[in-house]
């Protein structure tokens, strides 16, 4: 089932299969940043079921239709010498560096610039009008 509600008409790739594949390469390389500049990292929240989502909007910490429900979107947990760093600062510069890999056909997102709810940690590409 997974498969065939990624697939386009003739077995063609889906839109969302398209950018899952290239969110994948994406944050692949966004590791590699942090690594290079003196960080770790760990996987906090990737993928999140449908149902998890609407628990968390009715608790007003996340939104019933998140990206991560779509694997469009990465929760990264961030480390400096062995001990978590949720300092702006180290956020700021892979999320900025995530931002400048936009391009035409894939907007990428940080949550470091979300008002209405900060997360640090959170990594997306838009779909269909969500960040």
């Amino acid at each position: 089932r997974y498969d065939d509600e990624r697939r386009g008409i003739g077995g063609r790739m889906s839109e969302l299969l398209r950018l899952q594949i290239e969110f994948t390469r994406m944050v692949g390389l966004l590791i590699e940043y942090a690594y290079m500049n003196g960080y770790q990292l760990t996987f906090g929240e990737t993928y999140r079921p449908k149902e998890t989502a609407a628990l968390y909007a009715k608790k007003g910490i996340g939104s019933k239709n998140s990206l991560h429900c779509d694997r469009l979107a990465v929760d990264l947990n961030l480390f400096k010498a062995g001990n978590l760093d949720g300092s702006v600062k180290g956020y700021q510069l892979l999320g900025e560096f995530w931002e400048n890999m936009s391009k035409k056909d894939v907007k990428t997102c940080w949550g470091g610039r979300i008002k209405k709810l900060v997360d640090l940690n959170h990594f997306s590409v838009s779909f269909q009008g969500r960040k």
